[in-house]
């Protein structure tokens, strides 16, 4: 018969191994996220709803450039179906957080202050300043230094806006920096040689180029601007998830097809695969 003592070290004894065994299964828990999504067949993400990263049909599918990148690296790694649930960008950490979801595809920008709250794949959609200039080019306008560099070329940018503020930083003399009131009135200006450039963001720029309808080119990005890029967020206990999806996302961008599905939204993918998490997470806040 077991002494009261001895019944009581095996009792702490016990305890002990079954604390060990907790701390032991808590990781592999997180870890195995992919196979219990695998089980699962489907994945739970967090969208904005706001057109053209994300959108929400009246039928209840979900499309946009963030979700169909997500729906093609999640189908390699054998989870067929996307759950969304729309939810306010100020929600979507902590909602990942608490698990109410399991990944975050939304334009959600990647920022030091959000890396350190979730584990970020490698960017997917970035917007960065582009230049929309006559066709050809004629006076090979590819960077705001070249600009400034000119003697005479001229860029049209919204008042007090990001574009010309990099104008000016870059050194183009003020004279030569044109305000522009409107979209509209960028595009006549520079069709009518009164401007050599207009600098808006990559999307707004595409969206002019369609406007015009030709007699017109698009650089993207420009390369001494900067670029924000979103990824795919995940829980910090899920990087082994974070990992599976980044190389699904790596073979989407070698195969071409990460361009196919990026670009008709007005999406650069040569922008996403020209930075990467590690350089936006430690840029200045």
């Amino acid at each position: 018969m077991t002494s009261p003592t001895a019944a009581s070290r095996n009792a702490v004894f016990a305890l002990a191994l079954a604390a060990i065994g907790l701390a032991g299964s808590a990781p592999a828990r997180a870890d195995d996220a992919l196979q219990a999504l695998k089980d699962k067949g489907e994945v739970k993400i967090a969208i904005g709803n706001e057109p053209p990263y994300t959108e929400l049909k009246s039928d209840g599918t979900v499309t946009g450039a963030a979700p169909d990148v997500a729906r093609a690296v999640f189908k390699k790694l054998g989870i067929d179906k996307l759950d969304p649930v729309v939810s306010e960008y100020g929600a979507m950490i902590p909602g990942l957080q608490a698990g109410r979801f399991d990944a975050v595809t939304a334009g959600l920008f990647m920022k030091p202050q959000r890396c350190r709250a979730v584990a970020y794949s490698e960017p997917v959609l970035c917007d960065a300043e582009a230049f929309l200039v006559k066709e050809g080019n004629p006076k090979n306008l590819t960077t705001f230094k070249s600009i400034a560099d000119s003697s005479d070329a001229t860029i049209g940018a919204p008042g007090g806006g990001t574009e010309e503020r990099l104008a000016l930083e870059a050194g183009v003399p003020r004279d030569r920096v044109i305000v522009v009131p409107d979209t509209q009135s960028g595009l006549t200006m520079l069709q009518q040689g009164r401007i050599d450039v207009y600098s808006l963001p990559v999307l707004s720029i595409n969206a002019l180029a369609k406007m015009a309808g030709g007699g017109v080119a698009v650089v993207a990005p420009v390369e001494d601007s900067p670029i924000a890029c979103d990824g795919a967020a995940f829980r910090k206990d899920q990087t082994d998830l974070r990992d599976a999806f980044d190389k699904g996302l790596a073979e989407l961008k070698k195969s071409g097809e990460f361009k196919k599905i990026v670009e008709p939204y007005g999406f650069s993918a040569e922008a996403a695969m020209k930075t990467s998490r590690e350089k936006l997470c430690s840029a200045a806040e």
